[in-house]
């Protein structure tokens, strides 16, 4: 891949990266550990990771389980989850708790679909903007230094093609993520 276009193709594989991390915290009936990767706990005055004071283990298809590794933490856990916007009430046993994720309707099952599809779109938007930005800086290229206009040109096809590439991912993950909410 030539050096010009390579900061643009980094930029678009965050964006996309960007789209599967914000999927992954999207609960589709099962449970997965990752909607509590943004779940910070206070642990000893310092906003933690949930993950870096407990174990988190998924035990049956529709629970989560979290065993602090220090008992006073059960509380600490159990408050942080209280006010995230997961949505699903912690049961605490004294020495773990357990999440359990009730089926979802099929109207919120639509919904997320919905979230899942304006999830896509705006990133297929940031893919985009990307695109303009690389093609204004080989236009801008092209103009001020000693590239050929036809260097430009397939610099620009480049470009395309790195787009089309992305857009084309971002629809099967959207895709991929709409399967897996509807499936009941």
């Amino acid at each position: 891949m030539n050096e010009r276009i390579q900061p643009f193709d980094t930029k678009m594989q965050k964006s996309y990266n960007n789209l599967i991390e914000e999927f992954g915290s999207i609960r589709a009936g099962r449970a997965n550990p990752h909607v509590l990767d943004q779940i910070k706990v206070d642990y000893y005055g310092a906003p933690t990771p949930l993950q870096s004071v407990a174990n988190v283990s998924v035990p049956e298809p529709r629970m989560i389980m979290i065993q602090p590794w220090e008992a006073p933490m059960v509380k600490e856990i159990e408050k942080a989850i209280m006010v995230s916007d997961l949505g699903i009430n912690p049961t605490n046993d004294g020495k773990c708790i357990r999440l359990v994720f009730p089926e979802l309707t099929e109207e919120r099952r639509k919904d997320l679909a919905k979230d899942v599809k304006k999830k896509g779109e705006s990133a297929k938007v940031a893919v985009r903007n990307i695109r303009r930005d690389a093609n204004d800086t080989m236009k801008k290229l092209g103009k001020s230094s000693d590239v050929s206009e036809d260097e430009v040109k397939d610099l620009e096809t480049q470009i395309q093609k790195l787009t089309d590439k992305y857009i084309s991912e971002i629809d099967k993950a959207v895709e991929e993520k709409t399967k897996e909410i509807m499936t009941v």
